[in-house]
């Protein structure tokens, strides 16, 4: 049974975050431990993408050439997502070439098979890794989440008609808070627009969202971005501009600016 009153979600929402993250809290990026956070003072050391390695700047003539190249950048992210050990300016520095290399290599493919492989591969369910955070919550916190301290898992359906999205946030395998909506997947720009319409907190009876109740949620907790609100407003939705999916990990830059790695749990 599903009810359709929404105006009491946000109070159990924010005592559910306090919970988490201890008194006075209203983010769940505070679970992070020292080790999951970079210094603001290392932040600023970044090297610029002109220091990391510098994919466009080779030429490639095929499409295939481009794969030795990814498949370092995959062999990198495919470490930090089993081990949560890889330095975390070295997973930024794959994302981050990893992104130019599928941008280049869609370029060159007039197909959309590279883009198609990547929808098909979606399908299932991911667990959130390692995300350098909106620019909002970069600012807020002076500096750039990198593996994410808690256990938080999108899944796609592919084979439904309309694409069918789910993002929860969880202690173990019991679900303390979870969205569900739709999303579809455009192949010329490889970008996933999707729109949240339902919420479940503590496992509870699902509720229907308004149409930018969910982007709001996300906002004020920093587990979204205000461009989400703003689209939402507009009757747009919110995205993701999706670079890589394969068998164990999938990548992403979201509509906030912020880069993610997820590995698959099933």
């Amino acid at each position: 049974m599903k009810a359709t009153s929404t105006s009491f979600i946000v109070i159990p929402y924010f005592i559910l975050l306090q919970s988490l993250s201890g008194p006075g809290s209203t983010s769940a990026f505070t679970l992070a431990p020292t080790s999951a956070i970079l210094p603001t003072s290392s932040a600023s050391k970044l090297p610029t993408s002109s220091s990391r390695l510098s994919p466009t700047s080779t030429l490639f003539a095929t499409v295939q050439d481009y794969d030795e190249q990814i498949e370092s950048f995959i062999s990198t992210l495919n470490t930090a997502a089993e081990t949560k050990a890889e330095d975390p300016e070295l997973v930024l520095g794959a994302l981050e070439g990893l992104e130019k290399l599928m941008r280049a290599k869609r370029k060159e493919d007039k197909t959309q098979e590279v883009a198609q492989d990547v929808l098909d591969n979606l399908n299932g369910s991911w667990r959130l890794i390692f995300t350098t955070g909106t620019k909002k919550t970069q600012e807020r916190f002076e500096t750039k989440i990198n593996y994410f301290p808690i256990k938080a898992v999108q899944s796609f359906d592919t084979s439904s008609v309309p694409f069918k999205i789910e993002n929860g946030i969880y202690a173990g395998d019991f679900a303390l808070l979870k969205f569900g909506g739709e999303f579809e997947f455009d192949l010329k720009k490889s970008k996933l627009e999707f729109n949240f319409d339902q919420i479940s907190i503590l496992q509870l009876p699902t509720i229907n969202l308004k149409k930018d109740e969910a982007a709001k949620i996300g906002a004020s907790t920093g587990l979204g971005s205000d461009s989400n609100v703003k689209n939402a407003q507009k009757d747009k939705k919110a995205f993701f501009n999706w670079i890589s999916a394969d068998e164990t990990i999938a990548t992403a830059r979201g509509g906030g600016g912020g880069l993610a790695l997820w590995k698959r749990i099933e």
